[in-house]
This record gives C-alpha cells, sequence and structure tokens, in this order.
C-alpha cells in the first residue's frame, strides 16, 4: 500500500475510533454528503475527510495546507478502508477482544464530544476577558532587564574581553568574534527577569544600572561579561497576544471543574485501595496560568528554544 501512512497517524486516539467504526458508518454516509472515492464499492465522502482532518489536523506536516492537506487524508482513508476490508475478511471484529475495545474508543469519544462542547460554551468572550483581567490585576510587580553578554571559558579570557569593550570596541562585535554563546547574536539576551537566570549571573545583572559594563562572572557555563542595556517594570502582555493561552486555560478549567462536579456527585466504589500518584481528576490539563509561559510557548521578548542563552537554569530555559 504505497499511501499508508498509519505509522505517522494511527498514534492519535480517536483515529482508531475512525478505523473501527468505518465498519458500520461507511456507505451510510447522509444524502448530502460528497463521495471522493470508492473503495471495492464502499464510498469516502468529504464528511469523513473533515472526521478525519479533525481528529489529525495538529499531526499533519506543516507543510501541507488547503487542498494538499484533505488530499493527505484522503489517502490514509483509502489505505484505511482496505485495510479494514481485509480485517473484515479475517473476522477480526467478532473476537470478544475487539467487541471491548471497541466499547472502550465509543466511551472515550463520547467523553471528548462532551468536553469539547464544554470547553466551546466555556470560551466566550466575556469569560475570556474576566480571565485576562484577573491575572493581569494580579501580576506581582516584577523587574525585568535588557542585557547583552559575553562567555567565554576562562577568568583571563573574560577580563582580556572587558577591557576592551571598556576601552571603547562595540560590544556586540566583541561577542561576535569571542562569545560561546553564538545563540546569542553579538550577545544580545532580551528582556528577562531574575528568576529566567542562573542565581549568579541574575544577581550580577541585576545589581547593574543601565550603561554599566560588569567585571567577569563566573558560572557553570563560563565566563561573563554582562552589559546592562535597560531596566523596566516587567510588562504584562496584552490580550491580543494571549489569547490563545487565556482561552485555553479558560477551556480546561471548565473542562476540570466539570470532572470534580460528576466526581462529587457520583457513587464511585473501587475494589482496591488506589495508588498514591494524582487521581485523574486531579491531573488537570494545565495548570499554566494566563500570562504565563506554556512549555511550549514564547513569552513576549523571550527566546525561542533554539535561541536559550547559555546563562539561564538548565531546568528553566526560555520558551
Amino acid at each position: 500500500m504505497p499511501h499508508l501512512k498509519t505509522t505517522r497517524l494511527g498514534s492519535r486516539g480517536v483515529l482508531a475510533a475512525i478505523g473501527v467504526f468505518a465498519l458500520l458508518t461507511m456507505g451510510a454516509a447522509p444524502a448530502q454528503a460528497k463521495v471522493l472515492a470508492k473503495v471495492n464499492g464502499v464510498d469516502i465522502t468529504d464528511d469523513d475527510v473533515k472526521i478525519a482532518l479533525d481528529d489529525l489536523g495538529a499531526g499533519l506536516p506543516r507543510q501541507l495546507e488547503g487542498k494538499a492537506r484533505e488530499n493527505y487524508i484522503l489517502d490514509f482513508l483509502i489505505d484505511e478502508q482496505l485495510v479494514v476490508q481485509k480485517a473484515q475478511r479475517d473476522k477480526l471484529g467478532e473476537t470478544p477482544d475487539f467487541a471491548k475495545k471497541l466499547a472502550y474508543l465509543r466511551d472515550k469519544a463520547l467523553m471528548e464530544a462532551l468536553l469539547g462542547k464544554v470547553a466551546k460554551d466555556a470560551t466566550t468572550e466575556a469569560a475570556v476577558k474576566k480571565t485576562y483581567d484577573e491575572a493581569a490585576k494580579n501580576q506581582k510587580p516584577e523587574t525585568e532587564i535588557h542585557a547583552h553578554h559575553i562567555l567565554v571559558t576562562t577568568e583571563d579570557e573574560a577580563k582580556a574581553a572587558q577591557k576592551r569593550v571598556k576601552a571603547g570596541e562595540d560590544f556586540g562585535k566583541v561577542a561576535k568574534e569571542l562569545s560561546k554563546d553564538t545563540g546569542a547574536q553579538g550577545g544580545d539576551l532580551g528582556w528577562f527577569t531574575k528568576d529566567r537566570m542562573v542565581p549568579e549571573f541574575g544577581d550580577a545583572a541585576f545589581k547593574m544600572e543601565p550603561g554599566q559594563i560588569s567585571d567577569p562572572v563566573k558560572t557553570q557555563f563560563g565566563w561573563h561579561i554582562i552589559k546592562l542595556d535597560e531596566k523596566r517594570p516587567k510588562v504584562f502582555p496584552p490580550l491580543d497576544q494571549v489569547r490563545d493561552q487565556v482561552s485555553r486555560y479558560v477551556a480546561q478549567k471548565a473542562q476540570s471543574d466539570l470532572i470534580v462536579e460528576l466526581r462529587q456527585g457520583a457513587k464511585i466504589e473501587r475494589t482496591e485501595a488506589p495508588a498514591p500518584d494524582a487521581k485523574p481528576s486531579e491531573t488537570k490539563p494545565s495548570e499554566t496560568k494566563p500570562g504565563e509561559a506554556k512549555p511550549a510557548e514564547t513569552k513576549p521578548g523571550e527566546a525561542k528554544p533554539a535561541e536559550t542563552k547559555p546563562a539561564e537554569k538548565p531546568a528553566e530555559k526560555k520558551k
């Protein structure tokens, strides 16, 4: 099967349900559905493609857009239907294990349908604006600075670099020539708060005033010469810049609240004592508050993963 893409796409949970339900639903599409392909007489419609796109969209190659995305999914559904028909001939859908898996996938699809509805209903403009305003109001006053640095291996190298920039050489030019931190163009670290850096670097940088050049500062990465460019109160990002993040937070909180409510109103009996690990309802999709950086996101003014600065803490690299 030259177009089979199960290795890339099969890991998406609900798609398994699509494959299973294809046994029952392929060819039973509504009258208005447009048939895009037939596989041994079985219709694959635009509705089938839409369902698969909704499920698989986030996992598709980024370069696929528009019609190319639809064709990619259609190829997958054609291959899927070929495999489904072979599975039917082999009577794999008649085993007890298959029935159990089908029941599980049906329950999972129902859960995701309800949680999706809850998320959609919760993310009104008013709710998003209220959550953003509360987060902005509760932000603690914090200073952030804009700085450059030169990172070298030894203290003598740091002193030599310091001498050159204090004598008037352009800091960025010297950084490009000497610094081991190739991710910081011309030594530019951008804007950051003190907690984003290892203690030695943060302590030294935040004691400085704009325009000052530090003495050599030793960290686990080597020796630094720091130039402080600017200092200001940390600015809370505007709503338009973090709208998607705030909306996700509102949606996830609504889903989590529903689970907690359902657990409180249910009679749950366990035949064995639970492990000391967190319950599913206590493991929320995201504890990140609006305005904070999520693991896969970037705060305003922070470096992207490929631009991580050596002065950052290993476990707290900027996103």
